[in-house]
C-alpha cells in the first residue's frame, strides 16, 4: 500500500495547460493505490484546428502524474469529452461522458452535444461509447436537445437506482435500473459539471455557476438547499485560474492512508476569463477538506 502526504504536493496546479493544450473537466477515481484522472484534453493543432478527448494520467503519490492518455478519437464532429465519473455495476466499471461537436469551429459545442457512456474492465481499456437515451427509448436521440456534464449516481434509499444528472435547463436529471433503459424525471436550477455525494444521509451537490463552486444539499433530490458562499480557493492568487474556477469533482478518500480527507480536482482559467481563453492554458487544480466546509490547498 502506498503511503501518502499531502504535504509533499507543492503546488495546486496538478496538470498545467500550455498555447495549445488545455486540461478541463476533472473526474479522479481511486483504485489499488492508483489515482486515476480522467478530463478533456482540449489540443490546438498547427493549423489550428481544436479537437477533444476524453484523456487520462495516472499517479501513485498525487506527485507525479502519467502522460495524458487519449481514450476517445479524433473527430471534431464528435469531441468526446468532459467524464462525469466511474462507478462500478454488473463487475464493470462505468463511465459517463459527453459529445461536444465543434465541426465547423464552433467555440461552444453544438446542438448536436449527447450523453454517452462506456465501460472497462481495467480502468485503462474502454469500449466504443454507447448513448443514453435519457428521456426513454420512445424519445429519439435527435429528439433529446443538447445535454452535457453528466454525473452518476446511486440512489442512499433505493440501492441499485441508478441518477444520472446532466446540464440542461439548469441541471436535468433521469433514472435508470440498469443503465440502459431510462425516465426522465426533472430539472432543478443549478450551475454546470455537477458532482453528487451520499453524506450523512443526504445529497452534496457541487456545481459550477459562472464562477467558482457552489454547494446544495438535498434529502430527496427534490428540495434543495443552497449553502451560502461559493467556494474559489486561492483565485485572487492564482493568474492560472483568475479568470474562471469550475468543474469542481469531489473524491471521498477519508479511507486512503495518509490522505484521510476529501479531495477536489476543478479546472482553472486564466489570466482571462473563458469568453477569452477556452481551448488553452486551462489547468487542473486540486484542494482538501476535513468536513466539505473548509478547504486547504497546497
Amino acid at each position: 500500500m502506498n503511503a501518502y502526504n499531502l504535504n509533499h504536493i507543492q503546488s495546486p496546479i496538478v496538470l498545467q495547460g500550455s498555447s495549445h493544450i488545455a486540461y478541463r473537466d476533472p473526474t479522479v477515481h481511486y483504485y489499488a493505490g492508483v489515482f486515476r484522472l480522467y478530463y478533456t484534453l482540449v489540443e490546438t493543432e498547427p493549423d489550428g484546428q481544436v479537437y477533444m478527448y476524453t484523456a487520462m494520467s495516472e499517479s501513485r503519490d498525487l506527485v507525479n502524474w502519467s502522460e495524458s492518455r487519449r481514450l476517445t478519437p479524433r473527430d471534431n464532429g464528435l469531441n468526446f469529452s468532459s467524464p462525469g465519473n466511474i462507478i462500478r455495476h454488473n463487475d464493470r466499471w462505468v463511465m459517463c461522458l459527453q459529445t461536444y461537436p465543434r465541426p465547423s469551429g464552433e467555440k461552444y459545442g453544438n446542438a448536436s452535444s449527447r450523453i454517452w457512456s462506456m465501460e472497462s474492465m481495467d480502468l485503462v481499456h474502454w469500449t466504443e461509447p454507447e448513448p443514453l437515451l435519457l428521456k426513454g427509448e420512445e424519445t429519439p436521440i435527435e429528439q433529446l436537445g443538447r445535454m452535457i456534464d453528466p454525473y452518476l449516481i446511486e440512489s442512499k434509499d433505493e440501492p441499485g437506482k441508478w441518477w444520472c444528472f446532466y446540464k440542461q435547463n439548469g441541471v436535468s436529471l433521469s433514472y435508470s435500473y440498469d443503465l440502459k433503459h431510462w425516465t426522465y424525471y426533472g430539472n432543478e436550477s443549478a450551475g454546470e459539471n455537477v458532482c453528487i455525494l451520499n453524506e450523512k444521509d443526504q445529497y452534496v451537490m457541487f456545481h459550477s455557476p459562472e464562477n467558482g463552486i457552489g454547494v446544495m444539499r438535498s434529502f430527496d433530490l427534490k428540495n434543495w438547499v443552497h449553502d451560502e458562499g461559493i467556494l474559489t480557493f486561492g483565485q485572487q492568487d492564482w493568474d492560472w485560474a483568475r479568470g474562471r474556477i469550475t468543474a469542481g469533482f469531489v473524491l471521498d478518500c477519508r479511507f486512503v492512508k495518509g490522505i484521510g480527507k476529501f479531495l477536489m480536482f476543478f479546472h482553472g482559467t486564466g489570466p482571462e476569463d473563458e469568453r477569452t481563453i477556452f481551448d488553452t492554458y486551462a489547468c487542473i487544480g486540486i484542494a482538501w477538506s476535513d468536513d466539505l466546509v473548509e478547504w486547504q490547498w497546497p
